[in-house]
């Protein structure tokens, strides 16, 4: 199994796809990607999130595809079976982590405090997701984090926008950040492609900058 960190292509930036259909979902990667975005986490919070993940996979090979909203051992197999690249769950237990390795994909379970951050290390896992992000301390809990726990790094993911962004990328045990910030609901709604486009774009630039700046 790889690191996620490995697999993850272009910017620091995790964007998540919420869609109702495979076309909107399609719609919607496509904005992204015209805006500098490599990577996307399509949620299984649809009835169709499945058939969104195999259609980007298959309309937009260029893109790397992941499930987030990982529940059970049922959703993990499920996503892989649709062709997702990588797992992400917003939690975490003994038996979803182990449901989750067993697939073989690259993931990022979901945590948010100590003890479930050393439940993932004892698994081996050392590449979490940090949920929700700003109602579980933002940044300084995850610098506060980072002396205890040097060895993990973190996908924060709950609360960002592009004017908390740079803050959460700027911290070395931050390897991407994840969120909906690009692709409001209205925007969704209102098929505002071009909006998307120019959001990712805005945050693809301030990703680039950051890490170059690194």
């Amino acid at each position: 199994m790889s690191a996620l960190s490995k697999v993850l292509q272009g910017p620091a930036l995790l964007p998540i796809i919420q869609a109702e259909t495979p076309s909107e979902a399609v719609a919607i990667a496509n904005a992204m990607y015209q805006g500098g975005i490599c990577s996307v986490e399509v949620v299984l919070r649809t009835t169709k999130a499945l058939d969104c993940i195999s259609a980007i996979r298959t309309q937009i090979p260029q893109l790397l595809v992941g499930a987030g909203t990982i529940l059970s051992k049922a959703d993990a197999q499920a996503a892989k079976n649709a062709g997702s690249q990588f797992l992400v769950s917003p939690a975490s237990t003994p038996n979803l982590l182990q449901a989750m390795l067993d697939t073989g994909l690259p993931l990022a379970p979901g945590v948010s405090t100590p003890s479930e951050i050393a439940m993932a290390l004892e698994m081996g896992l050392t590449e979490l997701k940090f949920f929700p992000a700003n109602l579980s301390g933002g940044s300084p809990m995850l610098k506060a984090l980072s002396s205890i726990f040097q060895q993990v790094r973190f996908c924060p993911t709950g609360g960002i926008s592009q004017q908390n962004l740079s803050e959460y990328l700027a911290l070395k045990n931050v390897f991407v950040v994840g969120g909906s910030w690009v692709s409001p609901a209205k925007a969704v709604a209102e098929q505002d492609w071009t909006l998307i486009t120019e959001l990712s774009r805005q945050a693809t630039a301030l990703a680039l900058q950051l890490k170059q700046a690194a």
